[in-house]
């Protein structure tokens, strides 16, 4: 690995080795690097908000977008981060409620898939 990437191992140790390496993978340019420091460091690590909440505030938004491949990164990350199977639950049924049905359906199913995923590992 490069660890002249901003924030790489920090977000490894929370996403998990295939989610860094598939990002890392699209972005490996000077032009993307901007992006990676806003995304990966400088969002994550202002005050305001604990990491469970801004994992929280992003399983919602990535839900309502339908990014599938995203939010399961986001609901591991969000269990490395301490929040729960309730707490993300409870985050996918708020999102429903404002994206749809067919939207939430949709994320249940990839969240439930991330979090069997992680118990057997």
């Amino acid at each position: 690995m490069d660890s002249s990437r901003p924030n790489e191992q920090a977000h490894q140790d929370l996403m998990g080795d295939d989610y860094v390496q598939n990002q890392l993978e699209k972005g490996v340019s000077e032009f993307m690097k901007p992006m990676q420091e806003v995304a990966w460091g400088t969002i994550w690590t202002r005050p305001g908000l604990e990491p469970k909440q801004r994992s929280l505030i992003n399983i919602a938004l990535l839900a309502s977008q339908g990014k599938a491949e995203e939010l399961a990164g986001h609901v591991r990350g969000a269990i490395g981060n301490g929040a729960t199977e309730l707490e993300i639950r409870e985050t996918l049924l708020q999102a429903a409620v404002y994206c749809g049905i067919p939207t939430g359906m949709t994320s249940f199913r990839v969240a439930e898939e991330a979090l069997a995923k992680m118990k057997g590992e």
